[in-house]
């Protein structure tokens, strides 16, 4: 689902786009903060409306744990971080380990380590 219509038009009327990440969802804050309070935020989704469609770095931004936009940030990416996938339960691509069911349901042999527990 996408923004509603009143959301578009809220967004319009009170937002400031702020950027943009890599899938595509647009970042806002209000125009005319009020004083005292802490600045609205908010991100207007580009597919389907999920938290972890969010990349960290926006995360954190959105959720005021930085007021630095990613860009200004701009930290290298080491060698070993993976890049940034939203969950992926209930699809496809769902992680199974070895012996659910849809799997095949076999399960490796038991290793010779385990003890039965006995009262």
């Amino acid at each position: 689902m996408r923004a509603t219509l009143g959301t578009k038009l809220y967004t319009w009327l009170n937002g400031e786009k702020v950027g943009e990440d890599e899938f595509g969802n647009v970042y806002f804050r209000h125009k005319k903060p009020q004083p005292d309070t802490r600045e609205k935020r908010w991100v207007l989704y580009r597919h389907e409306e999920e938290a972890t469609h969010i990349p960290p770095a926006w995360h954190a931004w959105i959720h005021h744990m930085t007021d630095k936009l990613p860009e200004e940030i701009n930290k290298k990416r080491k060698k070993w971080q993976r890049p940034h996938m939203p969950n992926l339960t209930g699809t496809k691509f769902t992680y199974r380990p070895q012996g659910h069911f849809l799997k095949g349901g076999k399960r490796a042999p038991a290793r010779g380590d385990y003890e039965a527990w006995k009262p």
